[in-house]
């Protein structure tokens, strides 16, 4: 193996989208080549995620600041790192996780962990003068994914009355990324002037999807439709719907009613179980939904297994919360024919090699797999990167909106200029 060695390791507190503290690190090599990577953030969060560790200081960013991991990073990890060879990704991941010694990274954090692995591969990229996608991936590293727009936003990521999380856009006509890309950013102003018209906030919330308050979740998927139509497009042909439940808020927003099931608690409407599966497949059957993410909560196996026995073979069911990029929870899912895909965010598990042995396993399965940004995001485009590595099918990166956004699909867009020159 070619060597090329670590020097130094530099960590220093940052910001992401919504203003909270995050981290940066910087891996030096005796080349003086380097590499960065900030680490993003979730709000809507599954409870088996990796940990990210806060500083807890009320006095300081209300608790959010991230000084205990990059102290753990400066003076810890750096401690076992330097001199390694930087081609040596396992190796590296594999030390850090024994150096925490923690199932969930929270003895040093996650968000220390992984942007030390992030980082180490910017830096082997670098100093070999290799795009990143490349050095993942290989000569394989050759698919655009599609992305998949959130162009309507509720739940924990606006302040308006709409349940359901996330409502994308999926442009499945689109003959290549470029035009995908044409596609989405005409529907997402047309749903603007819609908006407008309907003397409806054109705010918006936290991954840059709108956040009007409407009369319930089925008029955002309306207002959705009218906008393809308006823009020139056919649903089903040119596009289809993906949902992002988020229910495992539901669930415990019903556990603090002392109830079982699905609390919509921003309409006061409660469901149970099986009227949670009813609901899901009445809209799958109504509208031209291609995908539903995180239809039921994290720990409800026996009503997912319900859900993909009913409609598996009908739509994409992908795991979020369920399977927060755990080779575990991805195996026992598996193992029980739960779900047909998995959303891959490297901050669920904490180091590169992790996540992409999750990715493999998923694939070996039949399991679709799709790359995710999360709520709090930055300039930061790995996870771009990681995409085309690993020729995932499809990428969720926001709404054509707001820099933290756009950054992933104008590295994606150069990405392609790349594979076709």
């Amino acid at each position: 193996m070619k060597s090329e060695l670590i020097k130094n390791i530099e960590a220093m507190q940052v910001f992401d989208s919504r203003g909270n503290p995050t981290v940066q690190v910087k891996v030096v090599l005796e080349s003086e080549k380097e590499g960065i990577a900030i680490v993003p953030s979730g709000a809507s969060t599954g409870s088996f995620e990796a940990v990210e560790l806060r500083d807890g200081d009320m006095q300081k960013y209300n608790g959010l600041g991230v000084y205990k991991a990059i102290d753990n990073i400066n003076r810890k990890i750096s401690k076992i790192l330097i001199g390694e060879n930087v081609y040596d990704q396992r190796k590296i991941d594999e030390k850090m996780i024994k150096l925490d010694g923690t199932p969930n990274k929270s003895k040093l954090g996650a968000n220390a962990i992984l942007g030390v692995s992030l980082a180490v591969a910017r830096a082997a990229s670098n100093s070999l003068e290799m795009e990143l996608y490349k050095y993942i991936g290989g000569i394989n590293a050759s698919l655009l994914p599609l992305p998949m727009m959130n162009i309507l936003n509720g739940g924990k990521h606006a302040n308006n009355n709409l349940n359901i999380q996330e409502f994308m856009i999926v442009p499945k006509g689109a003959k290549n990324f470029e035009e995908s890309m044409e596609m989405g950013i005409e529907v997402y102003k047309v749903l603007k002037e819609i908006l407008k018209k309907k003397q409806m906030v054109t705010s918006v919330g936290d991954e840059g999807g709108f956040a009007p308050n409407l009369e319930n979740d089925e008029e955002a998927i309306e207002l959705i439709l009218e906008a393809i139509k308006e823009a020139g497009y056919k649903e089903k042909k040119d596009f289809e719907i993906a949902l992002d439940m988020a229910s495992t808020e539901m669930h415990l927003a019903a556990k603090k009613i002392n109830k079982e099931g699905y609390y919509f608690w921003k309409t006061n409407e409660y469901k149970t179980k099986a009227e949670m599966i009813d609901y899901i497949i009445y809209l799958v059957n109504k509208y031209p939904i291609y995908s539903i993410e995180d239809g039921l909560a994290e720990e409800d196996w026996k009503s997912w297994k319900e859900l993909t026995k009913k409609i598996g073979d009908k739509i994409q069911l992908v795991g979020d919360d369920l399977f927060v990029t755990n080779m575990e929870r991805l195996s026992k899912g598996i193992k029980e024919h739960i779900g047909n895909a998995i959303l891959i965010k490297p901050n669920q598990i904490g180091t590169l090699t992790e996540t992409l042995d999750v990715i493999k396993l998923a694939k070996k399965y039949g399991y679709k797999t799709i790359i995710s940004h999360r709520s709090g995001e930055t300039e930061d485009t790995f996870i771009a990167d990681l995409a085309v590595a690993v020729n995932a099918l499809q990428i969720k990166t926001g709404a054509p909106c707001r820099t933290d956004r756009i950054a992933k699909y104008n590295r994606l867009l150069n990405i392609g200029k790349g594979l076709t020159s």
